[in-house]
């Protein structure tokens, strides 16, 4: 099982696979949602998303709702460097929406658990 990370910034994309392997989790990277929808074409075994918000050309929300319009409906977790509003946090298709903040490894781990419980 796979978690894809996708996330336009080389370095936030890498902390990010970090922490979810740190936590026991194999990860695969994507710089933009082409590549993300082109690693899903390529593994079958990719059980959830977590994606950067402020993405150029596609934003996070852009590939949510792209992928949903597509009949995708793996599991999504929003990262952003905002706080997250609560018209954000409810986004339909949405399973979680973090702030990338001192919390976030913390926060993460939480919130990738309660989702592949829920989606397992």
């Amino acid at each position: 099982m796979h978690i894809l990370v996708v996330d336009d910034d080389p370095l936030a994309g890498e902390m990010t696979a970090a922490l979810l392997e740190s936590q026991g989790h194999n990860t695969l990277l994507a710089s933009d949602a082409m590549e993300a929808v082109e690693q899903l074409e390529a593994h079958s075994d990719i059980k959830l998303i977590v994606s950067d918000m402020h993405m150029p050309l596609v934003s996070g929300l852009a590939l949510l709702e792209m992928l949903r319009e597509q009949d995708n409906h793996l599991p999504f977790i929003l990262l952003t460097g905002d706080t997250p509003d609560t018209t954000l946090r409810q986004t339909p298709g949405l399973n979680a929406c973090l702030r990338k903040d001192a919390e976030l490894a913390w926060n993460l781990d939480a919130a990738v658990k309660q989702t592949l419980a829920l989606n397992g």
